[in-house]
């Protein structure tokens, strides 16, 4: 009984003499999915491999080798890797811990100090060896609260890796698209010099026969000039899109012959939204990183706060210390204790109170990068839901030009080769076939590279895990 009360006078004395946090709270909130206009239906779940719905093969093995070679990701699991020991790290400060130290030294004893005859005066050896443990009690949940926020940390740095593995088979799907563009656009560059030589025979053709002057000639010739020139800027820009593949799939110079045309079916359904969908929060692997990192904000909060109560430690050793090697080992040269250790900080020049308070603003600034995950999020959903139907649409009007422009210019050829028109008709309906090629090769591309920009808005494949993210939203408790 005497002494539980004298442990509670203690305890009611050391709390009277801590130094008190101070009265701050964190100012940010949270943004909820009904908040930002969320709600309806929930996405479709895409399959793990969703970009074989292109049915290319070779995009296949590209995306498989990327996911295990690139750098990008490699540096993402190697901070999940880290984060993973800082939790075993903070965890174990919670268990005991024992050590063993030994000393043993020559040293020569002061002969007007506390030695007794025959140390006094003389040289001799003085040492011990001592296991040691020391248990941090934890009263306040501290460590606890320490080893939440590196468990929060592990878990974002594991949602960051998710997010990379999406974003590198989400780009690399992208650029794969982009090559098979610039295929698209180098067919067309070989295509029209063809066809402006095709042009300049039938103008020397119609300046023999009188029809046309030289001047027709030229125009003809310098036509056929920028059509190569075109024609090499194509090839390039093909080599550049077939570099950017190999690099993002982790490959070098040596794999450049290897990747041939893609043979893509850009018409490959992929499991898409119409709206946007109620489960966007929980679906993208960057806003949930976001929220983890409030969470680990939150808790290093708790942690700052539980420095300003008493730390208390149980500590024990039990060892040898002697004079004189011969005794080391021998059982008066025994010793050992017991007993607890508190550490109280009473003044620390407001240390502490900077550090509450740093951790308060740690609070609203994870707070508001996520507030600024979810904008980001929505607005990316938004403008690829607003190109989908846009897109569509394009598309249609496009394939209408291209045929009319075919046609257009078959009749201008026909006609100019039968000296029933102008060089200059001609040269009108080969350039809106020239463009409508073009805007037909673009506008193909840029549907399927939003299709797959719409995947990756709302999480593609990536499946939330249920433990540490039960909660629906945020909350910012001050704990």
């Amino acid at each position: 009984m005497r002494s539980a009360i004298a442990f509670a006078a203690l305890t009611s004395l050391l709390l009277g003499g801590c130094v008190l946090p101070p009265s701050v709270e964190p100012q940010e909130k949270p943004l909820s999915g009904e908040a930002i206009g969320l709600g309806g239906v929930n996405a479709p779940q895409a399959s793990p491999a969703w970009w074989k719905a292109f049915g290319d093969p070779q995009l296949d093995d590209l995306v498989s080798r990327g996911l295990v070679h690139n750098p990008t990701l490699a540096q993402a699991m190697a901070r999940m890797r880290g984060a993973q020991a800082q939790v075993a790290v903070a965890h174990s400060q919670m268990l005991p811990q024992v050590t063993l130290d030994g000393d043993e030294q020559r040293q020569r004893f002061s002969g007007t100090y506390v030695y007794p005859p025959p140390y006094a005066g003389n040289w001799n050896w003085i040492g011990s060896l001592d296991a040691n443990l020391s248990w941090n009690i934890d009263f306040w949940g501290k460590q606890a609260a320490l080893v939440a926020q590196a468990g929060s940390e592990e878990e974002a740095a594991r949602l960051d890796a998710e997010g990379a593995r999406l974003a590198i088979s989400g780009a690399l799907v992208q650029a794969y698209v982009a090559l098979d563009r610039a295929f698209a656009l180098s067919d067309i560059a070989v295509e029209t010099e063809k066809q402006r030589q095709h042009i300049l025979d039938l103008t020397r053709q119609r300046v023999t026969s009188g029809l046309d002057s030289k001047a027709e000639v030229k125009q003809a010739e310098a036509l056929l000039a920028a059509s190569r020139v075109a024609r090499e800027q194509a090839m390039s820009g093909r080599d550049l899109a077939l570099h950017e593949v190999a690099a993002l799939a982790g490959e070098g110079a040596n794999a450049y012959a290897a990747i041939k045309r893609p043979a893509l079916q850009l018409g490959g359904a992929l499991p898409l939204p119409e709206v946007l969908p109620a489960d966007l929060l929980s679906r993208r692997p960057d806003v949930l990183a976001a929220r983890m990192r409030v969470e680990a904000a939150l808790s290093g909060r708790k942690a700052a706060k539980a420095s300003f109560y008493p730390d208390i430690n149980l500590k024990a050793f039990a060892g040898w210390a002697a004079i004189g090697l011969d005794s080391m080992l021998q059982a008066p040269s025994q010793n050992y204790g017991v007993g607890p250790a508190i550490h109280l900080p009473i003044f620390d020049g407001d240390r502490l109170k900077s550090q509450y308070v740093g951790a308060t603003a740690e609070v609203d600034a994870a707070i508001a990068g996520y507030n600024g995950a979810v904008v980001e999020a929505v607005r990316n959903v938004a403008d690829r839901l607003t190109e989908t139907g846009s897109l569509a649409k394009q598309l249609d009007e496009q394939r209408q030009s291209l045929d009319a422009a075919k046609e257009a210019y078959r009749l201008a050829e026909r006609r100019y080769a039968a000296g029933l028109s102008t060089y200059l008709s001609v040269l009108s309906a080969e350039t809106l076939l020239l463009d409508a090629r073009q805007q037909q090769a673009f506008i193909a591309a840029a549907q399927a590279t939003n299709k797959v920009q719409l995947l990756l808005a709302v999480g593609g494949d990536f499946t939330p895990p249920a433990r540490k993210l039960a909660r629906s939203d945020t909350t910012t408790n001050t704990q």
